[in-house]
């Protein structure tokens, strides 16, 4: 799979530990600002690994910090209404876009944590040979072969919106295939049910996601380009939240970098 270039931002320099710890900050110096912050995350597990080094560095500087999750559109719309000051992190453009927009002037837009990006993925066990782009899923031989529900995460997600939108525009749905949004813990359970049974499957996820390391799952091609382009996830800060954060923090968080493979780390469990 070719991954599809990154349209915005630039990435920092700072690099993530090499075990997927969380990075430590130094320790604050002379006066500042430390007051209250409220870190606000999306309620994924990916999205609460990154919220959590976030709020380390925070905390590190003398703030006291409460976390909010909340989904998707929700989440945005609580940082709008003023009840979140730091949102970790909105996915620019193609995810979370239209999400930030009615607020934009209102708030920063930090340099990204790590550069994420929609696929369609099968198993390793299904052949190459068989399916090597979203479109081999509507050959009669392959669809006979694979599980027509496609399981997803909730439906605000931008993969759930993006693979609503594919299952119509690659002819899917005339081979039976329907998309399912649901729950996080619903899909990865079900991904590892699927695999356990070396069941044939399609799987839309992102990166980062632990689950592509994990199991070393395989991106399918996709030409029409449905999947958006690769998004840099930038924690957006309140313009009023600002003055009450400590410059050194907001220094780090300026330069802090993850990259996928480093949130996938901090992520996966065990």
């Amino acid at each position: 799979m070719n991954t599809p270039a990154r349209n915005t931002g630039e990435q920092p320099t700072a690099g993530p530990s090499p075990t997927g710890a969380l990075p430590t900050d130094p320790s604050p110096t002379g006066p500042s600002p430390t007051g209250h912050l409220t870190v606000g995350s999306i309620a994924l597990s990916f999205h609460r690994a990154t919220a959590a080094v976030v709020r380390q560095i925070l905390e590190a500087h003398g703030h006291t910090v409460t976390g909010v999750e909340a989904p998707h559109e929700r989440l945005f719309a609580l940082q709008a209404a003023g009840e979140v000051d730091i949102l970790v992190s909105a996915w620019l453009p193609s995810s979370h876009g239209a999400y930030l927009a009615p607020y934009r002037e209102r708030v920063r837009v930090l340099p990204p944590l790590y550069d994420p990006y929609c696929l369609w993925a099968v198993p390793p066990y299904v052949p190459a040979d068989a399916v090597r782009e979203v479109a081999d899923l509507a050959r009669p031989e392959v669809a006979a072969r694979f599980t027509r529900v496609i399981d997803g995460i909730n439906p605000g997600a931008g993969i759930s919106r993006f693979s609503a939108r594919m299952v119509g525009a690659y002819g899917l749905d005339r081979h039976g295939y329907r998309f399912v949004p649901g729950t996080e813990a619903g899909f990865v359970e079900r991904v590892e049910r699927g695999i356990a049974a070396r069941e044939w499957f399609v799987i839309p996820l992102w990166r980062p996601q632990y689950l592509n390391l994990r199991h070393g799952l395989r991106p399918l091609d996709e030409p029409m380009g449905l999947l958006g382009t690769v998004d840099a996830a930038c924690p957006v800060v309140r313009l009023d939240a600002l003055p009450r954060i400590h410059p050194q923090a907001l220094a780090r968080l300026t330069t802090l970098w993850l990259g996928n493979e480093g949130v996938e780390r901090l992520d996966a469990p065990g």
